[in-house]
């Protein structure tokens, strides 16, 4: 039997850890953003320009004609374009938190390698994704890495790691019959621990409404050290997420880490609901991404911005907080964290 990642010494680190690079893959599928494709790229550039001023920044494109309509609207908004690769390889869509790949790596030897999970759209949510699928494999030629196969479904977006052993997840997602319909709880455990070269999975339950990925747990709750997590919770009562939320508390409240010690909890506030052609829309600040320098929140033009500004810059003083308008890129279901995927450092 081949080895696992685990067995050979890798592991996925934290977020919060040290970068060698950012990946994305340009925005281009209209029926991602219906009607508002346009109005996303000068946020998305301004979410590039941060990235290009602390890491390298890799893209995928399908084309140069897409690179040149990429690079045009990174200099409107100068970014850097000498921390900045493209890479010819086409995608169905802008998700590479999910399609991506996920890179881990062996501390010890220092070396890098990469895990090509199965994707499927979100549960064949959207169909094509086959150029998307093979992403993980390309990303691992061009670095000449090494690239396992767990052959099962998974997401970036349905996991969160504390660099320590831990993965947080949740059943909504992982349990859902359109991903892995033929595994246990007990077998999906078993892969996460294997393949990511993790000690534990702790399981949260529900998404918050309006996510079609079936509950990730970036839109819910993020390690911001080891030990440390942000959890959104909904103050309205009335409201649909409220009793979820509070659950997914409530149970963060009871979990233990791999030392045996319990959480530290942040409770971040959910932005005013965001709705848009009458469909509710899965805003959430903890959708955030974490690169070198900046901590680079989504807003959406609403009095709790400051509120989960605040709140992040105080649990996390060595990153620089900001905030990014992420009123029409929400519209494609998904913010900053399900646009990236990080490279850790060796």
């Amino acid at each position: 039997m081949p080895q696992t990642p685990k067995e050979l010494g890798y592991h996925f680190p934290a977020e919060f850890e040290k970068h060698e690079s950012t990946w994305l893959s340009w925005p281009h599928k209209e029926a991602s953003w219906p009607g508002k494709l346009d109005a996303i790229y000068v946020p998305y550039s301004s979410f590039v320009r941060l990235l290009a001023q602390s890491e390298n920044v890799n893209i995928n494109v399908a084309d140069q004609d897409m690179q040149r309509f990429a690079i045009d609207h990174l200099r409107r908004a100068k970014a850097d374009l000498s921390r900045i690769k493209f890479h010819l390889f086409p995608t169905n869509d802008a998700w590479c938190r999910d399609h991506g790949p996920a890179f881990v790596i062996n501390t010890n030897e220092k070396k890098k390698a990469i895990v090509d999970w199965d994707y499927n759209a979100w549960g064949g949510k959207y169909p094509p994704h086959d150029l998307d699928d093979v992403i993980p494999t390309r990303v691992g030629q061009a670095l000449n890495l090494p690239v396992f196969y767990p052959k099962i479904i998974m997401e970036g977006g349905s996991v969160e790691f504390n660099g320590k052993g831990t993965v947080l997840t949740t059943t909504s997602c992982l349990l859902s019959k359109n991903r892995n319909p033929g595994l246990s709880k007990k077998q999906i455990e078993k892969y996460l621990t294997d393949f990511y070269g993790q000690d534990q999975v702790l399981w949260l339950g529900d998404g918050i409404a309006g996510d079609d990925t079936d509950g990730h747990i970036d839109d819910l709750t993020r390690f911001v050290d080891d030990h440390t997590v942000v959890t959104v919770v909904e103050q309205n009562k009335s409201d649909e997420n409220y009793e979820p939320l509070q659950e997914n508390l409530r149970s963060l409240k009871r979990m233990k880490l791999t030392d045996g010690r319990a959480l530290d909890i942040a409770e971040l506030p959910m932005p005013e609901t965001v709705t848009y052609e009458d469909q509710r829309l899965p805003a959430s600040y903890a959708n955030f991404y974490i690169c070198n320098r900046y901590v680079i929140v989504p807003t959406f033009n609403c009095a709790n911005d400051n509120k989960a500004l605040e709140i992040l810059r105080r649990v996390m003083p060595r990153h620089e907080v900001v905030g990014v308008d992420s009123v029409d890129i929400i519209w494609g279901l998904g913010s900053f964290h399900c646009l990236s995927q990080q490279e850790p450092a060796l």
